[in-house]
């Protein structure tokens, strides 16, 4: 199985890395690391370092997954990363994870400014959701196997459980039921390509980040609780933003594939929200109490993330309409 062509490079360093994943000599001296951990050149270098790890490139030799030179750079790119994490995302010693967990269940009244699923559920038009859907399927595509790197890392109950939760995502033993495979007929539903990878190039910096922290955490046995604050997050905000999204599809006429995708994740979601919190949260923290400040930091950053590409996506859109309206004005 072969994975995505190579992407168009996004800056000085991810130009030069994809000339060596081409062949090309190891350029010396190596350009300097972008200032910017957040930015396009950065975030794409550490995106197409960490896919050697999944599906690879297409005409990428298998054996540079773990090229040295290669995973020297990775190294670098990922504290830079991690280091913007931690300063943005601090977490106090008194943090719990139940409270952090708790956090992320209150669910605003009214309008609501700078949620995605909000927005699409009442303002989006369908247009809106086949692009949204195009950015997330870099982490649909490939949903749960991040998440799979932890199982050898837990021992007992959060092992268990999290084993549990793993086989729902992955169909119970059914190819056509795993989620990847149900993003995938979502995608063809809205009329998009659903090759793997096949949008790298349209997703921006702030979409590729929130899949590179999966890779970063599942990666690493020393971040695992901050993988579980991730899975968590995840799987405790899936079922009612997934009921919101379910509705706009319905509101935009889109095919029973697109719908199933979501209402089957508002009844999943919510068993495992439970099995997650009270036996691999919980398992994890009663082996290892002294992993709690990772599981926040897990929990939160996994938040910042995701509000920073609502925040990216929603201007672009309204910026759209703005655009739509000038001109609308000027040629009336």
């Amino acid at each position: 199985m072969t994975g995505a062509p190579l992407p168009a490079p996004r800056g000085p360093l991810s130009a030069a890395l994809l000339d060596t994943l081409r062949g090309s000599p190891v350029p010396d001296p190596p350009p300097p690391l972008p200032a910017d951990p957040y930015g396009d050149d950065l975030q794409l270098s550490l995106y197409v370092l960490y896919e050697l790890h999944y599906l690879g490139f297409d005409g990428v030799p298998d054996d540079r997954e773990w090229d040295p030179r290669l995973l020297a750079l990775r190294a670098e790119l990922e504290a830079r990363f991690l280091h913007a994490l931690r300063t943005d995302v601090p977490v106090e010693l008194t943090a719990t994870a139940t409270q952090a967990l708790d956090e992320l269940q209150l669910e605003p009244v009214g309008e609501v400014d700078g949620s995605l699923s909000h927005f699409l559920r009442d303002h989006g038009t369908l247009d809106h959701f086949r692009q949204y859907a195009a950015v997330r399927s870099l982490y649909h595509l490939k949903e749960a196997d991040p998440h799979a790197w932890v199982i050898p890392r837990l021992r007992g109950r959060a092992k268990a459980a999290m084993v549990a939760v793993e086989f729902d995502e992955f169909g119970g033993g059914r190819a056509d039921e795993i989620h990847a495979q149900l993003f995938a007929d979502l995608m063809a539903d809205l009329g998009l390509d659903t090759s793997y990878g096949h949008y790298l190039d349209a997703a921006p910096a702030e979409a590729l980040a929130t899949v590179n922290q999966m890779s970063l955490f599942g990666l690493h046995r020393a971040l695992r609780g901050a993988l579980v604050g991730h899975f968590a997050t995840v799987e405790v905000t899936s079922s009612p933003a997934s009921r919101r999204l379910a509705e706009a599809l319905r509101r935009m006429g889109a095919g029973p594939a697109a719908v199933r995708f979501y209402t089957e994740h508002v009844e999943a979601d919510a068993v495992h929200e439970q099995v997650v919190r009270h036996e691999v949260v919980a398992g994890l923290l009663a082996d290892e109490p002294h992993l709690e400040p990772d599981v926040v930091f897990g929990i939160r950053t996994t938040d910042h993330l995701e509000t920073r590409l609502a925040a990216h996506l929603l201007n672009t859109w309204q910026n759209d309409h703005a655009e739509q309206e000038k001109d609308r004005v000027t040629t009336t």
